[in-house]
């Protein structure tokens, strides 16, 4: 068999989580031997179709053996999806749940599944998180992904499920980087409503988001005001060794929860399905865990 050729396409450049995604692809390419191009969308839904589509609408030689995505938008490609897999391309779903997966596997003979992290349960653990460092309840500024994106979707459901009723969560969004949550906690600051609101700890939905609304706290003129909001328990998701773990040895979070990156994983499945024949199994879900572990959490003084 020819060297295999695999695409990934990641959502942005600008996020540790993703940067980490595309570090765990390569190394696993390099393991398994298969030549890898890796693209990333800036975020844009459209733009991630037309750089996957073109891939897929290429000459036979150079098209992909098998394409690895995260989806940017509110869906996960369906059409794109399914003119990949109609050119004999294989096709993973990252962090998403496409309900398109069992109709493309039942009329098709190439690989197609999804591997998610469970966000629901990312939510959960960060709930419990914020349960154990406010046990006597309290509000919490929560800085939410994209509006469209179901893993912030899932986080979110998650979150209200596991947080006890006496604690009340602030709404923000961001952009899963940390530019964007920078701007909005600044935008929020500027509002009547944030000089009201008595905030006990800051929860982001990923760490870079954590650390940009670090920043739009340090850019307070008042020092009191400044020092009261980056004395607060910040947390955040993703937990990466060199970023988010680092974070909270520094003290720059409370906590974070650790999200193995996955497309190395997705890369090995689809090298297996692509050599032996074997169909892989339709959903895989891997497991976060809170660091520190929720039982060393204290309570906010």
């Amino acid at each position: 068999m020819a060297k295999l050729r695999f695409l990934v396409s990641l959502t942005t450049n600008d996020n540790d989580y993703q940067i980490e995604q595309a570090r765990a692809a390569e190394a696993s390419a390099r393991k398994a031997n298969v030549d890898l191009k890796i693209l990333y969308a800036d975020n844009d839904a459209i733009g991630q179709s037309t750089q996957i589509l073109k891939a897929v609408q290429g000459e036979p030689d150079e098209r992909p053996h098998a394409i690895i995505f995260e989806p940017v938008g509110a869906t996960a490609l369906p059409q794109v999806a399914r003119a990949a897999v109609t050119a004999g391309i294989g096709w993973a779903v990252l962090n998403r749940d496409a309900t398109y997966i069992s109709e493309l596997r039942q009329k098709n003979k190439v690989p197609v599944f999804g591997l998610s992290s469970d966000h629901v349960e990312i939510g959960r653990i960060q709930g419990r998180q914020c349960a154990a460092l406010l046990p006597t309840g309290g509000s919490v500024l929560y800085i939410q992904g994209p509006s469209e994106n179901s893993a912030s979707k899932d986080r979110s459901l998650g979150m209200q499920e596991a947080k006890p009723a006496n604690i009340h969560l602030v709404m923000l969004k961001g952009q899963w980087t940390e530019e964007s949550s920078q701007r909005s906690v600044r935008s929020w600051l500027k509002l009547s409503t944030s000089q009201k609101a008595n905030i006990d700890l800051i929860a982001a939905q990923d760490d870079s988001m954590a650390i940009g609304a670090r920043k739009a706290f340090q850019e307070l003129p008042s020092e009191v005001e400044r020092d009261r909001w980056l004395s607060l328990p910040f947390l955040g998701c993703d937990g990466l060794p060199n970023t988010g773990q680092s974070w909270v040895r520094s003290g720059l979070l409370t906590a974070t929860i650790f999200i193995p990156p996955n497309t190395g994983q997705a890369i090995e499945m689809l090298v297996d399905a692509l050599q032996s024949g074997k169909i892989p199994a339709e959903k895989v879900v891997t497991s976060a865990v809170s660091v520190p572990a929720l039982e060393a959490l204290r309570p906010r003084k």
